[in-house]
């Protein structure tokens, strides 16, 4: 019997089950649903359901035809507001993950510093908006940015502003929100980077001469690298597509590539056009990610070689 569950536990636990997992979940949550967006991508709008025309065509005498339609590609690239809303989202992204940058590497920073039950409880602050609906925290900057809200409504008590200012409906909401809501995604990135640095080299740059500031630029930046660019990724990927945000705090005035590609799906009816815009944006998601595993791989190499 101890045998037989050994046999079963090794099988379980050999290279195989630790390999097929996860390309298994990717294969399944991943590259069939995208598939099946490019194939929609390449179909031609139809009135019905579904809003769109099969892709193959048995003709006579049992000839399969494959129709590709690559018009709803080329509308896209002709179309000035699809270009200038991908514009937008990346910029108002940018702005965003760097807003999370600023503010998450102090706070990064200050928890790796901390003693162990206080950084635990640190961390668990840092975690406990995760516990809250995502849809319910963007609606709460609704009550606290709107003209008659807390925000506004503290100012004019205290006397800084005599008439509200327009907060909601703005691109400053968009990015306020995408900070709030993705800065846990950059604080802990840096954290487990920020942990790890021996802080006897910091030590050792203050014996030799450097300045607080220099020594971070010299010594904590650079160790730290490898968490601002997996919190970058992490916060600047989700947000490029992000359509909750503007959509609740950004209003009409504030135009994102995610918004499109609802309006075009659930307004427009026109799933091709949206499945295309959908497609764009992952190869441009690909891009920087393929650029953070290339320096990954630069830089394992690097510790190898040494």
């Amino acid at each position: 019997m101890n045998k037989v569950l050994r046999k079963v536990q090794s099988s379980f636990t050999s290279p195989f089950w630790a390999i097929i997992v996860p390309y298994g979940w990717l294969l399944l949550f991943f590259l069939i649903p995208f598939l099946i967006v490019l194939k929609i991508s390449f179909s031609d709008l139809k009135l019905g359901l579904p809003p769109y025309s099969p892709l193959t065509e048995w003709v006579e005498q049992g000839v399969l035809v494959i129709k590709l339609n690559f018009t709803n590609y080329s509308f896209i690239g002709t179309d000035a507001l699809y270009l200038f809303t991908y514009l937008d989202s990346l910029i108002i992204a940018i702005i965003g993950t760097l807003g999370c940058l600023c503010i998450g590497y102090p706070m990064a920073y200050g928890i790796a510093k901390t003693d162990p039950p206080l950084r635990i409880v640190l961390l668990m602050m840092v975690i406990l908006p995760f516990w809250t609906s995502f849809l319910l925290r963007v609606y709460a900057w609704i009550g606290i940015l709107s003209p008659h809200g807390f925000l506004n409504t503290a100012l004019i008590k205290i006397g800084l502003i005599t008439t509200p200012l327009t907060l909601i409906d703005t691109t400053f909401a968009t990015i306020l929100g995408i900070i709030y809501c993705y800065l846990p995604f950059m604080i802990l990135p840096l954290f487990a980077s920020l942990e790890k640095i021996d802080h006897s080299l910091v030590e050792a740059a203050y014996d030799l001469g450097a300045r607080p500031f220099q020594a971070f630029l010299r010594v904590i930046w650079p160790l730290s690298m490898p968490g601002v660019i997996a919190g970058s990724m992490l916060v600047l990927i989700p947000a490029v597509g992000e359509f909750v945000i503007p959509e609740l705090l950004g209003g009409s005035q504030t135009l994102m590539i995610g918004k499109v590609i609802w309006n075009e799906f659930f307004t427009n009816r026109d799933w091709p056009v949206a499945s295309a815009l959908a497609v764009l944006m992952l190869i441009f998601l690909i891009i920087p990610i393929a650029i953070f595993q290339r320096l990954q791989e630069r830089q394992v190499r690097f510790l190898d070689a040494d």
